[in-house]
């Protein structure tokens, strides 16, 4: 489980902070943030506004400081369902730091350190967990200006696309995901669309010896376009290419070519209605002398009730991604590429996975004061194919199928309490507990994985 609290040091940097709710709230990709307003003074009403615009000598010449702590401690109980027959507590820092040139309309230059650090878990820091300090995005970019506008960007950057299902920076975890390469950014009419060329960037826990996957080639066309009448709706194929990948079935050079589409519509705020995020994927290719044929579904509905005391909100999410069956001459695991980290929820870097995988997934929300939300959920998983194992989050096998024939994977109840103290700050705290069910009993020890608290958890954007 975790929990997250403010440690004292750091509730003292941000105290003077904690009732400005000037400027617009912080983006995942700081990036993105647009400070220009702060160039009239009048406007400046937060401690760290000097910090948002300080002037270059014009008014669309100025730089932007940033930065983010978040504080973290985490206990795991039977991790991976019983091979690790023990209760593991460790603790987990991770700092940011960045800074945003603009260098008139047309450039600009980001950089942005990362440092992820790791105490006292057995066995050591997983990959996701530490890395001492290096660049998380270092990119120039140029661009035209006007309605119609182009951008390339180059360099070392995220990718964050739609709701993070499919390509997203990894947020959950420790470590945050980067990928070293190009992206051409426009806006055409109604439409937003990006085209990129990467490599994932391989995180090693010491100082500034990062580098990109050698191995691992990323690509691919996002086109969304905002608000279509009640909804949103992209499109986006992306293409991966990696010269090693394993999976239930044995290990190959895999080369996946995924078309997806998604359709949204945002929760409401405002007045009583239903709110819903569909989204589908299909998948081809090769795996080692094999065809890909692959596919995915995900769905979550939600109605929001924003009139009513505490404000509640109803939703089901109810997920299918397609497993393997060897008596087949194709290969149809799913890959979910680069996923969002917590992508059911509490359990966030223990798994199971988005591969052959379908859940259901109610879950009940409310906010009893301004500023705290409380929700509660249930994840309910079962094998979509009987002949493929079970995958953590980032897609590597974790319970092979080892000839069991049961469908169910397991349960998991799991409470969320989180407060936004404002729009710097916020504390969390999360429990869950995964029963195992016949398939992880018959597979693999089949222990219930616990995570539960054992001390401060905290996220803090400071500047």
């Amino acid at each position: 489980m975790r929990i997250a609290l403010v440690w004292l040091a750091v509730w003292l940097v941000a105290a003077p902070s904690v009732h400005a709710q000037s400027g617009p709230a912080y983006s995942l990709l700081r990036e993105n943030e647009d400070w220009s307003f702060l160039r009239d003074k009048s406007l400046r009403q937060d401690i760290w506004d000097t910090l948002k615009y300080i002037s270059l000598g014009s008014e669309d010449r100025y730089l932007t400081i940033g930065g983010e702590v978040r504080e973290a401690f985490e206990q795991v109980g039977n991790d991976n369902w019983g091979k690790q027959r023990y209760t593991n507590t460790f603790f987990l820092e991770r700092y940011m730091l960045h800074s945003d040139w603009h260098l008139g309309s047309h450039f600009l230059a980001f950089v942005q350190l990362k440092g992820g650090l790791e105490s006292s878990r057995a066995g050591g820091p997983r990959p996701i967990d530490e890395k001492k300090l290096d660049f998380e995005a270092a990119f120039f970019e140029a661009r035209t200006s006007g309605k119609n506008w182009i951008a390339l960007r180059s360099g070392r950057q995220e990718l964050n696309y739609g709701s993070g299902r499919l390509i997203s920076v990894r947020g959950g975890p420790n470590v945050r995901q980067s990928f070293d390469g190009f992206k051409v950014m426009s806006t055409i009419g109604l439409w937003n669309v990006d085209a990129f060329g990467a490599r994932p960037d391989s995180d090693k826990p010491g100082f500034f010896n990062n580098s990109p996957d050698r191995r691992t080639t990323f690509w691919g066309i996002y086109a969304s376009r905002p608000r279509t009448g009640r909804f949103s709706i992209g499109v986006y194929y992306t293409g991966l290419d990696r010269k090693v990948a394993a999976y239930n079935r044995g290990t190959g050079q895999e080369l996946r070519h995924s078309l997806a589409a998604r359709l949204w519509r945002p929760v409401q705020t405002k007045e009583r209605g239903w709110d819903f995020d569909y989204e589908g994927a299909r998948q081809f290719g090769t795996f080692g002398s094999r065809n890909i044929r692959a596919w995915t579904f995900a769905s979550d509905t939600g109605y929001s009730l924003p009139d009513l005391p505490f404000k509640p909100r109803l939703s089901v999410k109810s997920d299918i991604s397609s497993g393997d069956d060897p008596r087949n001459n194709s290969f149809e695991t799913f890959n979910a590429l680069f996923p969002i980290g917590n992508y059911f929820g509490v359990l966030a870097d223990t798994g199971p996975g988005p591969q052959n995988f379908i859940d259901l997934h109610p879950r009940l929300q409310i906010q009893p004061v301004r500023g705290v939300s409380v929700s509660a959920d249930l994840v309910a998983q079962w094998r979509q194919s009987l002949y493929d194992g079970v995958y953590a989050v980032p897609g590597f096998l974790l319970v092979p199928a080892n000839g069991s024939m049961a469908r169910f994977v397991g349960y998991r109840p799991g409470v969320e309490v989180r407060w936004q103290i404002d729009r710097h700050a916020y504390l969390q705290a999360d429990y869950g507990v995964f029963y195992a069910a016949q398939f992880l009993k018959e597979a693999s020890p089949g222990e219930t994985l616990t995570t539960w608290p054992s001390g401060p958890d905290t996220n803090l954007e400071v500047l």
